[in-house]
């Protein structure tokens, strides 16, 4: 989603807000009329965060958008966790804790679906806290019956304690990191 995505399909998904700075950034040494209002976002489709020059600033945090076909958004850039302002960063767990809860399903379906990624490595290794002997529990479950929930998850799991929280704790950690050898969650550069 950048400047020149602007023909993407409009049946992407939306983006939360994390910040709006009406009056641009701080460090502008613009003078404030010609200062833009900004936001930042966090496209849940692939966790990637994005900077949009608005024509107003008449969004809030929290609110959903689609950036891909929006009248209020004039560009769009991709940018780095350590890009956004610190109200953008304090606000980027809670989001994607509420998206995890929101959208459940989806997420307890990655402990389903999760897949080797190489002869000695799975994917359900790269959560946080997850080794060999719980990942061989959770792949020995589930080929019984599919997870429903988390609360399922954890009841048939023993030693998998916060099996929500295991996946905001790796989701954060794909968005900070640069330099991760394998993404689950967000895109790759």
């Amino acid at each position: 989603m950048t400047e020149d995505d602007s023909d993407e399909s409009t049946d992407k998904e939306t983006a939360i807000v994390l910040d709006v700075l009406p009056h641009g950034r701080t460090e502008d040494d613009r003078p404030q009329y010609e200062k833009e209002p900004l936001a930042f976002v966090l496209d849940h489709a692939e966790f990637t965060l994005y900077e949009l020059t608005l024509e107003e600033a008449d969004l809030s945090i929290g609110d959903r958008l689609d950036v891909y076909d929006s009248s209020a958004v004039r560009r769009t850039t991709e940018i780095d966790y350590e890009d956004l302002p610190r109200g953008a960063s304090s606000e980027l767990e809670y989001v994607i804790e509420d998206l995890v809860e929101d959208e459940e399903q989806e997420f307890v379906d990655f402990y389903n679906d999760a897949q080797p990624i190489t002869l000695r490595l799975h994917q359900l290794n790269l959560l946080p806290g997850i080794g060999k002997k719980l990942r061989n529990d959770i792949l020995d479950a589930r080929k019984r019956r599919p997870f429903e929930s988390f609360e399922d998850l954890e009841a048939r799991i023993d030693g998998l304690h916060r099996p929500r929280e295991v996946l905001v704790e790796r989701i954060m950690e794909e968005i900070r990191e640069d330099d991760l050898k394998y993404c689950i969650f967000a895109r790759e550069e």
